[in-house]
């Protein structure tokens, strides 16, 4: 899809640690950002993300890259933040506008209990398992998420639109938007190009 950003950039989001508001668009003004909208903070899957990013988190900062965690809602961050997921900082959007006009669509309950005979889906949970990531069933179950990586200034890198509730961008992907792929260690993220994972009924279960 085509995306307006300068209508995108002036969506508000509020911070998890205080409250206060900003415009998206305050992110890239001044830097380069890759910001990563969550689908659900209790979503064993979006932690399971959430750590992989922090492989190449030192990367990014160590460019000026802002590393950005957005979230549909503030039900469940507090746990997101005490899990220590995140490499960055982590927001909620004021508005499911935000979500919409980066065109981030909904499922519904059958799509996510259909997920459960994905075999990445189990994959992915039994990473997370593995991980103790843990999950809870607080929030928006059928929403999805994705990325938007944007150069100083404005100019869009990539939007990520989610296929699927676990689909994620990967990390090597990421840094070749910002010119750093070089730096990408896969022996020590072992993070492979990722295909569509989903969530299952069971993700609760740690």
């Amino acid at each position: 899809m085509s995306l307006d950003i300068s209508a995108i950039g002036a969506q508000k989001v509020k911070s998890v640690a205080n409250g206060e508001s900003r415009e998206l668009k305050s992110f890239w003004e001044e830097q380069n950002v890759a910001i990563i909208f969550f689908r659900r903070w209790g979503c064993t899957l979006c932690r399971l993300w959430a750590k992989e990013l922090g492989e190449i988190a030192p990367v990014l900062e160590k460019h000026n890259v802002k590393l950005v965690g957005v979230g549909v809602e503030e039900v469940g961050s507090k746990e997101f933040v005490d899990g220590n997921y995140f490499d960055g900082d982590l927001y909620y959007v004021e508005n499911l506008s935000t979500y919409q006009s980066l065109g981030f669509k909904r499922f519904n309950v059958i799509t996510i209990l259909t997920s459960l005979l994905w075999k990445q889906s189990r994959e992915a949970l039994s990473k997370g398992r593995s991980m103790a990531l843990g999950g809870d069933l607080k929030g928006d179950w059928v929403q999805t998420g994705g990325a938007l990586l944007v150069e100083k200034g404005g100019k869009v890198l990539t939007h990520f639109v989610q296929t699927g509730p676990g689909d994620r961008l990967p990390n090597l992907e990421i840094l070749k938007h910002f010119g750093l792929e070089n730096e990408y260690k896969a022996e020590v993220t072992g993070n492979k190009k990722s295909e569509p994972i989903e969530e299952s009924a069971t993700e609760a279960q740690p």
